[in-house]
């Protein structure tokens, strides 16, 4: 399957340590902006107990759900700590202000 790099918004739509959601064909996606100012994209449901990580507060490069305090790695998708479980992460990248996020990769749920 070809990736398709998908414009979602300027970077400056998402605040610092903050994220937006974007509804796409394959499911709802958070796109992440770290305090250093990278991006990420992980699908916007907790492996616990389906919380949206986009309300999440994100501390470093992981995001913390706001039901349960499970810790996910923006960068793996997996969860930290003594907790199981993973969502799939999506390529993100910025060009200038624009952001995109690429759709139909092979891009498989973190093991």
């Amino acid at each position: 399957m070809t990736m398709k790099w998908v414009e979602v918004g300027s970077i400056g739509d998402i605040p610092i340590r903050g994220a937006r959601c974007v509804n796409t064909p394959e499911g709802r996606i958070a796109v992440f902006r770290t305090a250093e100012g990278q991006v990420f994209a992980i699908e916007d449901h907790c492996p616990h107990k389906g919380g949206p990580l986009s309300q999440g507060i994100v501390h470093g490069t992981a995001v913390t759900c706001p039901l349960h305090n499970w810790v996910i790695s923006l960068e793996t998708g997996k969860a930290q700590g003594a907790d199981e479980g993973a969502v799939r992460t999506v390529p993100a990248r910025i060009e200038g202000e624009r952001l995109f996020i690429a759709l139909g990769a092979a891009v498989e749920k973190a093991a």
